[in-house]
């Protein structure tokens, strides 16, 4: 586990792409439980430790993962998060050339909760959400190009989902239009940075988060 920040009221952590954020059907250890063991081990605390989950990340991506220490810090970073005040930012490695080297995706997005999959519309239909994120392209390498990505609401796979009605499937994500799977299991998203202002201290924070360890996310630093 690897832990980018830690204090008193958050703890920040780095996300393997093979990790849930919170228990699920597979039964598998969520990353929850492992940041509540290194605090009790690390502490010494007796008894249950306290730890809440702020927002999560799909299995298959990597990255920045908040969690609240406190019940204090954790409704307050709920509100945040609801009101937009905390900026994430994403990467993502696609092989197909976006249309414009920067642009702003706006589309209505509909979720299958059966097939755990979202669908995106260019216009309202029934059911379904409006979905808003901006895009750059940051880099480039012979087969792939960098996106970095800004959301401006949180939907359902909404940077899988959009990025690929765009003609530009993240790669390894099968799901959405991806022409092979990544070895590991993994998709090339990635939570890079995250903003906010401490929830208890009030202090401006910012954070990023290392890129997965393999040869072609390096190729682009």
């Amino acid at each position: 586990m690897n832990v980018i920040y830690e204090d008193n009221h958050i703890i920040l952590v780095n996300k393997a792409s093979s990790e849930i954020v919170q228990g699920d059907k597979t039964g598998d250890t969520p990353l929850s439980e492992t940041v509540k063991q290194y605090i009790k081990e690390k502490y010494h605390k007796p008894g249950n430790v306290f730890l809440g989950v702020t927002h999560r990340l799909d299995r298959p991506v990597s990255g920045l993962v908040l969690f609240a220490r406190t019940s204090k810090a954790l409704s307050r970073l709920n509100e945040m998060f609801k009101t937009k005040e905390i900026k994430k930012t994403y990467w993502a490695i696609v092989k197909n050339q976006p249309p414009a080297p920067a642009g702003e995706l706006v589309h209505w997005l509909v979720r299958n909760e059966k097939q755990n999959k979202s669908y995106a519309y260019d216009r309202e239909v029934k059911d379904s959400k409006k979905a808003i994120l901006d895009y750059k392209v940051i880099g480039r390498s012979e087969r792939y190009y960098l996106l970095e990505i800004n959301l401006q609401t949180g939907r359902h796979h909404q940077i899988r989902c959009q990025l690929a009605k765009m003609g530009c499937p993240i790669k390894g994500d099968l799901k959405y239009g991806a022409q092979r799977s990544n070895p590991d299991g993994s998709i090339c998203l990635h939570a890079r940075r995250i903003e906010f202002v401490h929830p208890v201290s009030k202090e401006k924070m910012s954070f990023e988060a290392p890129v997965p360890d393999s040869a072609l996310w390096k190729s682009f630093l």
